[in-house]
């Protein structure tokens, strides 16, 4: 990483005590960067900024209580000139443009290398933005969708985690044997509901039981 006159100040926020901590070894080894401070969730990464300023932060999407795009919003309002970099698990598109159109400067993934790292961070801090490129898309001749959903304009993703809701499924459990994010799962309920015009789970649970699903 490039000497700069002033060190690059970070706070790191992650609940996961074994990252946040290889994180913060393996940055507390550079001599250009300090890092300031760790949280371990939103609301804690809030209080710091009430007497902390850094340059960067590095913000876990999932987090307890406040997820990071909650923060990250937050940030941008009453902080805008810190700079924050989204970290996750999740190479989901949706996310990626979700992490852009609310401020974020960067997006890396969990299990990206020192030096890409270092390199995301520096580019950064000089003002630049950093995402992963897209992926390229690969064509696939979908199921067709049922008939009677298709009237709803569901997706089939959506139609996909009705059958799980009807196996009563938790989110964390759809997020899992899908692998998508809390976060993913919880849009796709949220969008389901609408489009489906239900106000509550109990609802949505008599329309699979109503109508076969």
């Amino acid at each position: 990483m490039e000497s700069t006159v002033e060190k690059l100040s970070v706070i790191i926020a992650d609940d996961h005590t074994l990252f946040i901590n290889g994180l913060h070894m393996l940055l507390q080894g550079e001599p250009d960067i300090e890092v300031m401070s760790v949280a371990a969730n939103g609301k804690e990464l809030l209080h710091l900024l009430h007497t902390q300023t850094p340059n960067l932060i590095l913000l876990d999407i999932n987090m307890p209580g406040m997820n990071g795009f909650d923060v990250l919003k937050r940030i941008k309002d009453y902080y805008p000139k810190i700079k924050v970099i989204m970290l996750s698990t999740y190479n989901e598109e949706h996310l990626i443009e979700k992490a852009k159109a609310e401020g974020a400067s960067g997006y890396l993934f969990k299990n990206v290398g020192k030096a890409e790292l270092l390199q995301v961070m520096s580019s950064v801090a000089q003002g630049q933005l950093c995402f992963p490129c897209k992926q390229p898309v690969v064509n696939s001749m979908p199921n067709e969708p049922d008939p009677f959903l298709k009237q709803f304009q569901l997706t089939k993703r959506e139609t996909e985690l009705l059958q799980f809701i009807k196996q009563n499924f938790t989110n964390q459990q759809m997020a899992d044997h899908l692998h998508l994010s809390i976060y993913t799962v919880e849009t796709h309920r949220k969008n389901i509901m609408q489009k489906l015009n239900l106000k509550n789970p109990v609802e949505l649970n008599r329309f699979i039981m109503q109508y076969n699903l």
